[in-house]
């Protein structure tokens, strides 16, 4: 009989910081530019150059460390790790080992059993290695060193990740403390927020870990999923067949769905580690520390707490509302102009969280101003307007950010509201359906919605439908 098997999973989390410059020199760090086209004697290498820090690096990091509720290191220092590799042109990279910037933190993640803490062993900073651009066609590989010098900030989990969902969980905690902060994008598919998997399995009730791997090329939580689903398979058939399981790096293939050993896993000896004479340690005082505390934004978890306290809206649409800053953010906004929060939630939830998916877009890429959300709703609410008038409204409020008053009065979308215009209207609808008159007054409420939807077509959908249902049922008695 075949044992059960506990994973046991930690993970290394590069986050690329959003800067104008890189970490140690003045070119731009800008996602996207043509290869090589962002680089300087520091970020390639050359011999002679000299690193020099980039401040908003470390107030990034440190604003980072305490949302993480980490110890902030007072002074911190750089070291060289030491590897070769094509798209590394110094040979080494300048990294944090011995003074990491911050330490022993923990987040609380949510997942179907309930709230987990996770711990965090340390996080510190480093620049990015460049990116190397393989041609399966011409069997050639190039280096674009656009990406060397990047600023970096590694997140070392402890390993108290149990499951997938537990991984994905405190990925997105993760995402959305860092994307609060305006520190990263922590974008997967541009590769601003990467993920390591260390994973290993031991029998249910072992204190001791088993051997671990980590996997790398892991860009979606679709693949990280089914990473860890089949490595966690492969080490329990290598187990289970007498076989070992061997400490190593794997690259995952999400097309093929299936991992292959890279090389074995270095531990830090390996990298000949010592202190960067180049990059002068930081001396991080309380001073600065409380700066950075006070310019923090208010979290999404003091975000809800908030939430539940002054607007009147669900917890589910207190959730989703807070999942980005953006979308925080408007719903504030708007319901400050309108006073209305869930009418507010309900348009940021449906409408622009449709037009959001169907563009192929992101919330922080919403740009229509909350006065014009605001003024829709208003518009709507005095009758002027019907819903589904709105919903075409709100479509060039999205992609073009009008104002909905001038937009309605400029296409002639007003409802019609005048009750003699209706009635001869209804009347009409009335003596050309005498079918449906006779099926409601025979005791089919459907009939009823048919004859409804014969005059709002005969109006253009201009109608005012409260009105309108309200008139032909007062015909029809």
């Amino acid at each position: 009989m075949s044992k059960a098997y506990e994973t046991v999973i930690g993970l290394e989390v590069h986050v690329e910081l959003q800067t104008k410059t890189k970490i140690f020199c003045s070119c731009k760090n800008d996602f996207g530019a043509s290869a090589n086209t962002h680089t300087c004697p520091v970020c390639t290498g050359m011999p002679g150059a000299l690193p020099v820090l980039n401040r908003q690096v470390v107030e990034h990091a440190l604003a980072i460390g305490l949302a993480l509720n980490c110890d902030i290191t007072p002074v911190t220092k750089f070291d060289r790790k030491n590897y070769f590799y094509p798209d590394n042109p110094q040979n080494y990279q300048i990294s944090q080992l011995y003074l990491p910037i911050a330490r022993n933190g923990q987040i609380q993640i949510q997942v179907d059993a309930g709230p987990r803490i996770i711990r965090i062993h340390e996080m510190h900073m480093e620049e990015d290695a460049g990116k190397l651009l393989h041609d399966e066609w011409d069997d050639t590989s190039l280096v674009d060193y656009n990406r060397s010098g990047v600023p970096l900030v590694e997140i070392v989990s402890e390993p108290d990740l149990r499951s997938a969902e537990e991984v994905i969980a405190y990925l997105n905690e993760l995402r959305t403390i860092i994307r609060y902060l305006g520190a990263s994008d922590c974008k997967l598919q541009e590769g601003s927020m990467r993920a390591d998997v260390n994973l290993s399995v031991r029998p249910v009730g072992e204190a001791s870990m088993g051997t671990r791997t980590e996997m790398k090329n892991l860009n979606s939580f679709k693949a990280i999923s089914r990473a860890i689903a089949g490595e966690r398979e492969r080490q329990i058939e290598l187990l289970e067949s007498g076989n070992t399981v061997i400490q190593e790096t794997r690259r995952w293939d999400d097309n093929k769905e299936t991992s292959y050993s890279m090389r074995s896993k270095e531990d830090a000896q390996d990298y000949r580690y010592f202190p960067d004479p180049d990059v002068p340690p930081v001396h991080i005082d309380q001073v600065w520390v409380q700066r950075i505390k006070d310019n923090q934004p208010e979290l999404r978890a003091e975000k809800l707490r908030r939430y539940k306290k002054e607007f009147d809206i669900p917890e589910y649409d207190a959730r989703i509302l807070t999942e980005t800053k953006r979308m925080a953010d408007l719903f504030e906004a708007t319901s400050s102009l309108c006073h209305k929060p869930k009418k507010v939630s309900n348009w940021l939830m449906v409408e622009t969280l449709r037009l959001v998916k169907e563009r192929g877009l992101e919330a922080e890429d919403v740009n229509f101003s909350p006065a014009h959300l605001a003024e829709l709703i208003d518009l709507v609410d005095q009758g002027l307007i019907n819903g589904t008038v709105a919903k075409e409204v709100f479509e060039h409020i999205f992609d073009e950010d009008v104002s909905p008053r001038e937009y309605v009065e400029e296409k002639g979308l007003k409802s019609v509201n005048d009750t003699a215009a209706l009635e001869e209207i209804a009347k009409e609808v009335v003596a050309k359906n005498p079918k449906s008159v006779a099926d409601y007054q025979g005791g089919k409420e459907k009939a009823l919605g048919f004859l409804v939807g014969q005059t709002m077509k005969v109006l253009k959908g201009q109608g005012n439908p409260g009105m309108v249902n309200e008139i032909l049922r007062k015909l029809l008695s």
